[in-house]
């Protein structure tokens, strides 16, 4: 590993973040070191943010010799392309590749909106948030069949990529009042929600549950705020 630039890598995130955290667990699945600077999700116009990310001003941006990156999917292929030989993240075969990239997109476009719009919603427009997420869910179910990682046998891209869910999820069924998950319906999907959290670099990464329930509760209040004006 090419020490100098490894050192020079530099982390700007929040812990509570999904996207953030993606991105801590691939380095350190990776061994790379790496400086985190803390940020928090009232910080979206703070200098530093505005500075390295002044497109979408969020969370997470990596600085690497001195050059800023943004978005968690670029960053983690960019990550991968970096220090391909150390714990690699993609598949081998092209095929298998392009199919990890084309399930972390419907991870982070129509799951993570379906379960936007459950989080936020009411009445019908909730129920149909919940029914789009529990598709999504039955989607993914599909793709872990027999598999104890999304990849095979050892941690992958798509695992991190999905890994919100492991986690996160439960909490976004708790404060947004649905629920979706069910590990009768999906016991693959659950097995590696089990299997995921376990793994070392993940488990001693998430953030404790107050603080992640504390997050969603303020996007919720937000959103009413904002939907009372």
């Amino acid at each position: 590993m090419d020490e100098e630039r490894a050192d020079a890598l530099k982390l700007l995130g929040t812990k509570e973040s999904i996207f953030t955290q993606r991105i801590v667990w691939a380095l350190k699945f990776k061994g790379i070191c790496h400086e985190f600077i803390e940020q928090d999700f009232s910080s979206r116009s703070s200098p530093l943010l505005v500075e390295l990310n002044p497109v979408y001003k969020k969370v997470p941006v990596i600085v690497h010799v001195g050059r800023p990156l943004c978005e968690s999917l670029v960053i983690l292929e960019y990550i991968e392309e970096t220090w391909p030989l150390i714990n690699p993240l993609f598949p081998l075969d092209p095929f298998d590749r392009a199919s990890a990239r084309f399930w972390a997109r419907f991870i982070d476009g129509k799951f993570y909106e379906a379960a936007k719009k459950a989080f936020f919603s009411s009445g019908e427009t909730k129920a149909e948030g919940v029914e789009s997420v529990a598709e999504g869910l039955h989607l993914l179910e599909g793709q872990i069949i027999g598999k104890k990682f999304f990849g095979g046998e050892t941690l992958g891209y798509l695992d991190i990529v999905a890994g919100w869910i492991s986690y996160w999820f439960q909490y976004v069924e708790e404060v947004g009042e649905f629920k979706a998950m069910d590990s009768r319906k999906y016991p693959c999907l659950h097995a590696w929600i089990n299997n995921f959290i376990q793994v070392p670099v993940v488990q001693e990464s998430l953030p404790k549950p107050d603080a992640v329930k504390a997050v969603f509760r303020g996007f919720k209040d937000a959103a009413a705020l904002t939907g009372a004006n």
